[in-house]
């Protein structure tokens, strides 16, 4: 039986996730409401370069050999939490990467909600390439430090510590991406997902990547955890093997 810091921890994750559905369930009918035609800036361009084997460069070995080590001594630590969590993360990174590939394909390549401006080593999505994947790996293992061990923590007297300390971490992100936008290097074609509106950026952007891995860290059950993590990572992998093969992304 749940004690009451649990559940009021369960129920303001509930709220949260409420709140995270509801948004996605918005931002993927947006596009198709508005009157969106031809293609939008970078969408010709990012389309290019999407799956084109001839971009590697030697660079990437040394991207994975970084994260290989960082994961490596997570391992060697015996920090399971971090090494699921960060996995995690990176796994719903993929689910929102997929959707994204979805939108510019039923918008006939109109746009994707975020799209790459500046060159990479490979892009296997619309919105994703290599270096992104390699970041957030490592991002999944950063938010883990620090946090306070007890996760039924309040901050402000009321919010669980995992939702504001994720939220913060979502913040910081968006606010990188705006700059990357700013010059170019992240494109945005849709008003709602931009600095004019940030609402959706902030709520689905990262939260709920971080909000994912701090759910898988604090189960202190390492099969659990490597459950969860193996069959959401199993059930993405092979949405993107088919959704890939056939075209829609």
């Amino acid at each position: 039986m749940m004690s009451g810091t649990n559940q009021t921890r369960f129920f303001q994750y509930k709220v949260v996730w409420g709140i995270i559905g509801l948004a996605y369930i918005v931002v993927w009918i947006l596009p198709f409401i508005g009157n969106f035609s031809g293609q939008a800036n970078g969408s010709a361009e990012s389309l290019a370069v999407l799956r084109d084997y001839s971009r590697y460069q030697w660079y990437v070995i040394a991207l994975f050999g970084l994260v290989s080590f960082a994961y490596a001594k997570e391992v060697e630590k015996k920090n399971w939490s971090a090494v699921f969590a960060g996995l995690t993360f990176v796994f719903v990174n993929l689910f929102n990467e997929l959707w994204n590939g979805l939108i510019f394909t039923f918008t006939g390549g109109y746009s994707a909600y975020w799209m790459l401006g500046y060159p990479s080593a490979y892009n296997p999505l619309i919105g994703w390439c290599v270096e992104i994947i390699c970041c957030f790996l490592l991002f999944g293992l950063v938010i883990t430090k620090g946090i306070p061990e007890d996760k039924n923590k309040k901050f402000f007297g009321f919010l669980n510590n995992r939702i504001v300390i994720a939220f913060a971490w979502a913040t910081t992100a968006v606010v990188l991406e705006m700059i990357l936008n700013s010059f170019g290097a992240l494109i945005w074609n849709y008003w709602w997902w931009s600095t004019r509106f940030p609402f959706f950026l902030l709520i689905l952007a990262y939260f709920p990547f971080a909000l994912a891995a701090y759910f898988v860290y604090d189960m202190n059950d390492t099969k659990k955890q490597a459950w969860f993590t193996g069959i959401l990572g199993g059930t993405l992998t092979v949405a993107y093997v088919v959704l890939t093969l056939t075209g829609l992304v």
